[in-house]
């Protein structure tokens, strides 16, 4: 069994205010946490990972590839298909936080280098 706090690791920048920790992961799938600051945005991108996530705290607006609009708030989870482009926006005044699971593991993103 792998145990993995957020204290145990150091949070990536990977766009300004979008502060991303790989935690536990297997062969099939990993958790990442996230904390999205207020006016952060996530530029709209895609990947082949099926992503599923759920919101601790804020609320997150997604921007999809086709210029429709999901918002997600504490308590809510939701999905994206491997390949779906999609964005993300904090438009409230509060940090957003939550985490994501990634399948396969999403070992490869660009911002750990």
């Amino acid at each position: 069994m792998e145990r993995i706090s957020i204290d145990d690791v150091s949070p990536t920048e990977a766009v300004e205010d979008v502060h991303l920790a790989i935690l536990a992961g297997g062969e099939k799938m990993n958790v990442q946490h996230f904390r999205i600051e207020p006016g952060a945005t996530v530029p709209v991108h895609e990947h082949p990972h099926e992503q599923v996530g759920y919101i601790v705290a804020g609320e997150l607006t997604f921007v999809l590839d086709d210029g429709d609009e999901v918002v997600v708030a504490p308590g809510d989870s939701y999905s994206l298909a491997g390949g779906e482009a999609h964005g993300a926006e904090n438009r409230g005044d509060e940090p957003v936080v939550g985490i994501d699971v990634f399948s396969p593991p999403r070992d490869d993103a660009p911002w750990r280098d």
